[in-house]
């Protein structure tokens, strides 16, 4: 047994899992068995959102993997996310319970603000999840801005933590800018901040600013261009090299004895960095989880540093026409 932690603490004690369990893209048919199995194999920590469109399954499985014993609810930490067309102080409450209801929890160990991005209200019955578009069926699908102040959006997050109904509350998706910005207003703190980070997005400066601000940064697509090659127009994902293939990784891999993907999940760790891995195959799911008994050395770390080339797979730029990150 590795000596090394596998919890990051958060600005007030709570721990909070080093590695976690994602279901982005996870089959509805799969999901449930898939959330029981990583619960079973031991992963604490499970990564999901409004917009996945899965939470009913995520549920299930949490629900049966408490049953069968594998966890109980206090041990593990649940996090999801507001969705883009619930920012107005009046939905924020009312998603936040859609979400609770879906998973049968009666609280969220983390919500997120899933982006700093506002859409034009879809009401539940309408279609849930929203997802980006107004209309699908329009002649013209089209995305509508309706731009709420953030401030609004987040003291609306701040009472549900008052409710009980969140025990942290956080952002995904943020510029340091903003996050520097919500730090001079907000009375609770946000938690955590998740943003896209793999070999080819390091993140640095994210990184080095949150973890001074006892901000916890969480990494999605830890293995880059790979989760995005199955979606549409996502050109960039093609045309990149798969982070599986790139040498510097897999020679590091090799004299550890471990997959490249545990390399990167390792060298994410190791900066205090949770993640959130998603696999249905029962091996993976395990090996994404065995990155406590080695260290990547000081050279091994400069190593992957060479490979940054600050190549951001999920922009709303280019596939949504809202710049966020520019």
């Amino acid at each position: 047994e590795s000596n090394m932690s596998n919890t990051v603490p958060l600005f007030n004690g709570d721990q909070m899992p080093l590695v976690g369990y994602g279901t982005w893209k996870l089959p509805k048919d799969k999901c449930a068995e898939s959330v029981e199995l990583a619960i079973q194999k031991g992963y604490k920590a499970i990564d999901t959102a409004c917009d996945y469109g899965n939470e009913t399954f995520v549920g299930e499985g949490i629900r049966n993997a408490i049953e069968k014993g594998y966890a109980s609810r206090e041990e593990l930490f649940v996090t999801s996310k507001l969705w883009n067309t619930y920012h107005h102080k009046e939905h924020v409450l009312p998603a936040c319970k859609k979400t609770l209801e879906d998973l049968g929890l009666e609280y969220l160990d983390l919500y997120l603000i899933h982006f700093p991005l506002c859409l034009k209200y879809v009401d539940f019955e309408e279609r849930y999840p929203p997802e980006w578009l107004v209309d699908p069926n329009a002649e013209k699908p089209e995305m509508v801005i309706d731009p709420v102040p953030l401030r609004e959006t987040w003291e609306a997050m701040e009472q549900l933590v008052e409710l009980g109904l969140v025990k942290h509350i956080g952002v995904a998706n943020f510029s340091n800018q903003l996050v520097m910005d919500l730090l001079t207003w907000a009375k609770v703190r946000p938690s955590v901040n998740q943003v896209e980070m793999h070999p080819y997005l390091q993140q640095k400066y994210v990184i080095n600013y949150c973890q001074k601000k006892d901000i916890v940064v969480t990494a999605y697509s830890s293995f880059g261009n790979l989760s995005y090659k199955s979606l549409d127009g996502f050109k960039i994902a093609h045309e990149t090299e798969n982070v599986f293939d790139n040498a510097i990784l897999q020679s590091i891999a090799q004299s550890h004895n471990k997959t490249v993907a545990q390399v990167i999940l390792r060298w994410q760790v190791q900066q205090n960095v949770t993640v959130i891995p998603k696999s249905q195959n029962e091996g993976r799911i395990e090996q994404n989880m065995d990155i406590f008994d080695f260290e990547l050395s000081d050279d091994e770390i400069t190593q992957i540093k060479t490979i940054d080339s600050n190549i951001r797979f999920n922009d709303p730029g280019w596939y949504a026409g809202y710049p966020i990150f520019d």
